[in-house]
């Protein structure tokens, strides 16, 4: 992923200085201040850019997701997609290990949720030209939840399974009504 702009670069300095405080110290005992020490950037610059730490990571995890998901639908199935992403998280691995570690409310458990479920429902949304029902609402929430708890999981126990092992499991943990949408929509 290349920084493509200015603000581009100054973002991806601060998640590198980030990225490298986590290497000794826990996100939640991460501070502005060592970041902008890090990479030689001032607070104002941090907050031009990011809301808090959180933020930041947040941000970074966006252009993981958004790299992994993005030709899904477009001939790329859910499987193929989450084998992307569990690559990139095992190569970012002391930045994952470090941030699904905190419980902040901003953490990257609840943002990964977030982010996963609005990007099903508006994939499913824009392939079916419908609403998500309440039923499917309430079965798609369970399952992003669910499998962000075994992503969780899975590198807070040293990543032993390969993506290529791990991503199947997930899709066959989909419920049934879930998997025949999918199946219906070309996405599996």
């Amino acid at each position: 992923m290349a920084p493509s702009d200015k603000k581009e670069q100054t973002r991806y300095k601060l998640a590198q200085a980030i990225k490298e405080c986590m290497q000794t110290t826990p996100v939640d005992h991460i501070t502005v201040r060592q970041i902008v020490e890090k990479c030689h950037l001032s607070r104002q610059t941090f907050y031009r850019n990011f809301l808090d730490k959180y933020d930041l990571i947040n941000w970074y995890f966006d252009k993981l997701l958004h790299e992994s998901f993005e030709h899904m639908g477009s001939g790329k199935t859910v499987t193929e997609g989450l084998v992307k992403k569990f690559r990139y998280i095992q190569q970012e691995r002391v930045f994952f290990m470090a941030a699904f570690r905190s419980d902040d409310c901003n953490s990257l458990k609840e943002h990964d949720f977030a982010l996963i479920f609005q990007f099903y429902t508006d994939l499913i949304e824009k392939k079916t030209g419908a609403s998500l029902s309440q039923e499917l609402k309430f079965i798609l929430e369970m399952y992003c939840y669910s499998s962000i708890y075994m992503t969780v999981k899975w590198v807070l126990t040293g990543m032993k399974t390969p993506p290529e092992q791990l991503a199947p499991f997930m899709v066959e943990a989909m419920p049934a009504k879930l998997e025949q949408l999918f199946i219906r929509l070309k996405l599996l």
